[in-house]
């Protein structure tokens, strides 16, 4: 069984490095949810009678039932890696949403400065005409904001993929995988 991924140490330096952030993402997403029929395939149990080599001296019309997923390594599966695995995704996801949110941004301050340089000096036109245009420099905290937002609708897509499988397979009831998660979430804090 897939093992979800442990939590980064969560430091602002940790979210305003794209690069690792983006990186813990993609192979969290990679063990669990990109990988999630090979995982579930891993659920069930080896099939008791043995391989018939008549089974093939007929084409099959129909496709063959699935063996129904054993319920109870199921409900492990979800409870033990897919939701830990999601909430741990959630968790830097919220922590780094809340360092894009800090005012105190050191780069912040240098974007203002830079900006009243730029709105004070004076340059003929005629001689440099792209003086005339001011291209500002993104902060880093409004690229984090950017960044944050974009993984977070990722999320909400491979999350939405990913369930619709894992419901087929272990024969769940009609909730969605919001509900499924905060009640695993309601569950796990009553447990505390």
């Amino acid at each position: 069984m897939a093992v979800p991924s442990d939590r980064p140490h969560l430091t602002p330096q940790f979210c305003f490095n794209q690069t690792a952030l983006r990186d813990f993402l993609r192979i969290s997403r990679g063990m669990i949810d990109d990988s999630i029929v090979q995982n579930l395939n891993a659920l069930m149990t080896p099939s008791r009678n043995p391989w018939d080599p008549a089974s093939t001296a007929e084409r099959q019309i129909r496709p063959v039932e699935r063996r129904p997923t054993d319920p109870q390594a199921c409900q492990i599966f979800k409870d033990d890696v897919l939701f830990q695995s999601w909430q741990t995704r959630s968790d830097v996801l919220s922590y780094c949403a809340g360092v894009a949110l800090d005012p105190s941004d050191p780069d912040l301050a240098l974007k203002e400065i830079e900006s009243a340089k730029e709105r004070e000096r004076v340059v003929d036109e005629r001689l440099d005409p792209y003086s005339g245009r001011f291209f500002p420099r993104e902060a880093r905290s409004e690229m984090l904001a950017n960044l944050i937002r974009n993984e977070r609708s990722v999320e909400s897509i491979i999350r939405s993929r990913t369930w619709g499988l894992v419901s087929e397979r272990c024969g769940d009831s009609g909730t969605g995988w919001e509900e499924a998660l905060n009640k695993w979430r309601a569950q796990k804090k009553s447990k505390r």
